[in-house]
């Protein structure tokens, strides 16, 4: 659809531009791109069956090692690794949730002013449409005149 030269599409490009240092989860800097590259690989199967292995390895060679056992039953090491990983997980997908809401709430309010330029838009054009439509009835008043003034002319030129 394009209006005035220019694409819907790119109208709402422009909107959505307006909140560019929201797109990153965590923020457009370093802390941010890593952060949020952690938060994601939390969630993911890999990571899921990476800790899941590490976990029966642990158990399995604490629990067979006959001289050294690093961390005996009930396994306080591991659980103080689970501690300390759930400490730093936590805020991050808090953080991740915090920054999607800001991120949503952007997007409706680009999307809101957007749906407001659209209507302007719509409503310009019906304006324009509307003149259009009554100079065109104008031209066409005119033109049956001026075809009735010429019939008469030359109907009483041949009389």
């Amino acid at each position: 659809m394009e209006m005035e030269g220019r694409a819907v599409p790119d109208s709402y490009a422009k909107h959505q531009a307006q909140h560019a240092e929201l797109h990153g989860a965590f923020g457009a800097d370093r802390f941010g791109a890593v952060s949020e590259r952690v938060a994601r690989f939390f969630g993911t199967p890999k990571y899921i069956l990476g800790q899941t292995m590490i976990v029966i390895v642990w158990i399995a060679l604490n629990g067979a090692a006959i001289s050294f056992r690093w961390d005996p039953y009930p396994f306080i090491l591991l659980n103080l690794a689970f501690s300390t990983q759930a400490a730093y997980a936590a805020p991050l997908i808090l953080l991740a949730q915090t920054r999607q809401a800001d991120r949503d709430k952007a997007h409706e309010e680009a999307a809101a002013r957007h749906r407001d330029e659209l209507a302007n838009r719509e409503h310009q054009m019906l304006d324009e449409n509307t003149t259009l439509t009554e100079q065109v009835a104008k031209l066409a008043r005119e033109i049956d005149t001026l075809t009735k003034m010429i019939h008469a002319q030359v109907c009483d030129g041949d009389g």
